[in-house]
């Protein structure tokens, strides 16, 4: 059926005329050429995010947006410390950066690429101060609480007189009044998180051994990973930090966030795709002239790379509105592949160099077609990975291997129809390889041969396939140069351990209820940081009380101003008029409680917003993100109008993990407390997807078969699938042998040599007489798809790097094992022939 459908397409070729073909590529590639500007137009970009690789994790409503709220926290943040031998220096530098940044605000208005410019929050104190003093009466410390439990109101009365003696004391006459026991003020203190840090002057200040920093925050107009906001960011930051350089050269820099991680890995992309891509590109264009000693074959030969190039940038384009900057690097790839169909279409001419450009097509058509078919589903194979960025290459590659096809089916009929100069040495050089090769095919397919080679394969595939480790962390998709990391962890140091990407996530069917979970998750936290597991965290347990614990400590002090009113009153000295003042205040104080609502009203409160989930939007507080004195940002990003169900949550941010196990123990059994670890469950999901990937390949090569089974029969099919199976056998265990771990993308890697090799498989099963015309053809394939995929392996991203390795060992072993195909063909055909004539 298969053949049938070949037969037909390719007499359709034969009779339709070159110009009219040539008409239909022109104005194919016309059309994707205007299309392409278009989208460029319509707001189509580059993308250098490297969190848009990641796959997208299947969440319940409210888990999807609390790790919306904390990428949003997290992102687009801009931490400087400007370390000096003394506080005065520092000050001065942090005060001088800031007023630079501020000054390119201005001048540049909404085009500004930094916003948010700020140090300490001076006013912080106060507001708060403001806002919990009417709630002073439902608010204790532990210690209060305990005494006033135990009934020793005593302690409480010299705690007091010994604050109205101390000369640094924050009591005075109105304080007293209202709060005679000096209550209010322990209460408003165990608000401020402990921490390294201090501020003096609006500026964050800490100590660095015997240095002090001040930390600058600032936070990015636009995402760090936009490479235009990048480099408008970049600009802003380098001419002010320039400045404080000039006026204290003495200064040292610490830079934190994940603008300079994207910068970074911008970078190295833009440089990886030129390098990579223009040694791919010489590369191939050395293969092309040594070979053919023309300039129409080089010519052609770039002709087909670029209307490959168009068409996989318009279908990407077409299908996710941008092109991922790793898209880019592993579709340099792209150029040792597409570059197959113009090989395979020389070495035919030059082997026949009676025979017409229109029949050389014609003559390879069907196995072209074959091979693009099947290395067209190698991609899809891709595509079927969780991770969008891969999926980008799926349909890049594919697309790009379409144009390639396209381009000679439709353009070398008219195009290529100059004869090429006569030189065979190519050709010879690949008989004598041929022939070398069939003497070895001989030895081996004697019963001895046979068995010294099935055990040397055998040996060396257990020996490696069971050394072979498993390695499916995320953090191998972009490494930062430790130029970037170093300063960051020591900032983070500096700044308590900063805020890690790992959190806690409570939740509850009402508001009093998490509440009341945010107060019992606390202690437990806080053994955790005795024990060395953590260093930080930010909860709004420390700013919202729950009504139960407000009517506790409310009923607690009910001591004092119902029944131990006079003697505290006598013991401090203070006028007897203002029991029934107090008393009143007290009673008053009975159904008015602290909220969250009114908390979020605050300026404090809007920082630490987007940590509140409520069941609806309209019911969520709304707040801008900042970064409060303790490293921790938040920023409110909740999709509007969404509905998240009906339970409430509550994110608490870790910082300073040192033990991420041990936090997972402690809540492993409790329904309502979730530790987010979007690390661990994105490669959970990749390790996953890594073994769907291999079954995925066992399910090509089992379809492979039966369908090469329809045109070649079953034993010659057999042998063409059993090349590029053998191929990854062996690259899997020289992975193994060489101590590199499996990860998906040696995986994904290992479909791409399955897709490749099953070409180089079909070459030679269909060769017929001109086997070293095949033979050539494949050994330019091979060369530029190493060339391609080689220098990937130079790639300073790992994934990248997994990437390059395993194809060039894939395609390595294959181009060594299929020319076995056309001397066991050739021995199948001859047995056959054989046993025809003795029946």
């Amino acid at each position: 059926m298969a053949s049938n459908f070949a037969a037909r397409a390719n007499q359709a070729l034969m009779q339709s005329s070159p110009k009219w073909r040539l008409v239909v590529w022109l104005l194919l590639m016309l059309s994707a050429s205007l299309w392409t500007l278009q989208l460029w137009q319509n707001g189509a970009r580059v993308q250098s995010d490297i969190l848009a690789m990641l796959p997208h994790l299947q969440q319940d409503k409210l888990t999807e947006r609390a790790l919306n709220q904390v990428e949003a926290t997290l992102a687009d943040q801009v931490y400087i410390a400007l370390v000096a031998k003394d506080e005065t220096t520092a000050i001065a530098a942090a005060k001088l950066l800031m007023q630079k940044l501020e000054a390119d605000l201005v001048a540049r208005g909404k085009q500004g690429a930094l916003t948010d410019i700020r140090s300490a929050d001076m006013q912080l104190g106060e507001a708060l101060g403001q806002f919990y003093f009417p709630h002073r009466f439902k608010l204790l410390t532990e210690p209060q609480a305990k005494a006033l439990a135990n009934q020793d109101i005593g302690s409480l009365i010299e705690a007091a007189t010994a604050q109205l003696y101390n000369a640094f004391s924050y009591a005075n006459s109105n304080l007293l009044a209202q709060d005679p026991l000096l209550l209010f003020p322990a209460n408003l203190l165990t608000l401020a998180p402990s921490s390294k840090v201090r501020a003096s002057q609006g500026i964050l200040l800490a100590n660095q051994g015997d240095n002090v920093a001040a930390v600058v925050m600032a936070k990015g107009r636009e995402s760090a990973f936009n490479p235009n906001a990048q480099l408008a960011q970049m600009t802003a930051l380098t001419q002010g930090l320039d400045a404080v350089k000039q006026s204290y050269p003495d200064i040292t820099v610490l830079k934190a966030g994940a603008l300079f991680h994207a910068l970074a890995a911008t970078q190295t992309a833009k440089s990886e795709i030129s390098i990579l891509g223009l040694a791919s590109l010489l590369g191939v264009i050395a293969l092309v002239w040594l070979a053919f000693r023309s300039v129409m074959p080089l010519l052609l030969a770039i002709v087909t790379i670029s209307s490959g190039l168009l068409l996989a940038v318009t279908f990407t384009l077409s299908v996710f509105g941008e092109l991922h900057l790793l898209t880019l690097v592993f579709g340099t790839s792209l150029i040792g592949i597409a570059i197959d169909y113009s090989f395979h279409f020389y070495c035919e001419r030059l082997s026949d160099s009676e025979r017409s450009a229109k029949a050389t097509v014609a003559y390879i058509f069907p196995t072209v077609t074959l091979a693009f078919i099947t290395s067209a589903l190698a991609y899809v194979g891709i595509g079927l990975a969780p991770f969008p960025g891969m999926q980008q290459v799926a349909i890049f590659c594919a697309a790009g291997l379409l144009g390639a096809y396209l381009t000679l089916i439709l353009a070398y009929p008219l195009l290529a129809g100059s004869r090429l100069p006569a030189g065979s040495r190519p050709l010879a050089l690949a008989g004598t390889y041929l022939a070398n090769l069939t003497k070895l095919s001989n030895k081996l397919t004697t019963p001895l041969g046979m068995g010294i080679f099935a055990l040397v394969i055998l040996i060396w595939c257990l020996g490696g396939v069971t050394k072979l480790t498993v390695d499916d962390d995320i953090r191998h998709l972009q490494q930062s140069p430790a130029s970037v990391t170093e300063p960051e962890n020591q900032l983070r140091q500096l700044l308590s351990g900063g805020t890690d990407n790992q959190f806690l996530l409570v939740r509850a069917p009402s508001e009093e209820a998490l509440l009341q979970q945010l107060e019992r998750v606390s202690p437990m936290l806080d053994t955790a940081i005795t024990n060395q597991e953590l260093g930080n965290y930010v909860s709004l347990n420390r700013y919202l009380p729950s009504h139960q614990k407000q009517d506790t400590a409310y009923h607690l002090q009910g001591k004092i101003y119902q029944t131990q009113i006079d003697t505290v009153l006598t013991s401090l000295g203070l006028d007897e008029n203002l029991k029934p003042e107090l008393q009143a205040a007290y009673l008053a104080a009975k159904t008015d409680y602290i909220t969250p609502a009114a908390f979020f009203t605050l300026g404090a409160g809007k920082q630490l917003a987007p940590l509140w989930l409520a069941p609806n939007e309209a019911n969520s507080p709304a707040g801008n993100g900042q970064l409060n004195d303790d490293g921790a940002s938040a920023e409110h990003g909740a999709d509007q109008g969404a509905d998240y169900g009906a339970d409430y949550g509550a994110i608490v941010l870790l910082g300073g993990i040192q033990q991420i196990d041990a936090l997972k123990a402690r809540f492993a059994h409790d329904g309502s407390v979730q530790l987010i670890d979007k690390v661990a469950d994105i490669s959970a999901v990749m390790g996953h997807y890594r073994l769907l990937t291999l079954k995925l390949l066992a399910l090509a090569l089992g379809i492979a078969l039966l369908l090469f089974s329809l045109n070649f029969g079953f034993k010659k099919a057999a042998v063409v699938v059993a090349v590029p199976a053998l191929a990854a056998l062996l690259t899997l265990a020289t992975l193994g042998l060489t101590g590199s771990p499996l990860s998906l993308f040696h995986a994904l890697a290992l479909i791409l040599v399955f897709g490749i090799g099953i070409d180089y498989s079909l070459f030679f099963a269909s060769a017929q007489n001109h086997g070293k015309a095949v033979m050539m053809a494949v050994f330019m394939s091979a060369c530029s798809t190493l060339l391609a995929f080689g220098l990937l392996a130079f790639s300073q991203t790992q994934a990248i790097h997994y990437f390059g390795l395993t194809l060039s060992l894939g395609i390595g072993f294959t181009f060594l094992l299929s020319p076995l195909i056309l001397t066991t063909t050739l021995a199948l055909t001859t047995n056959q022939l054989l046993t025809t004539k003795k029946s």
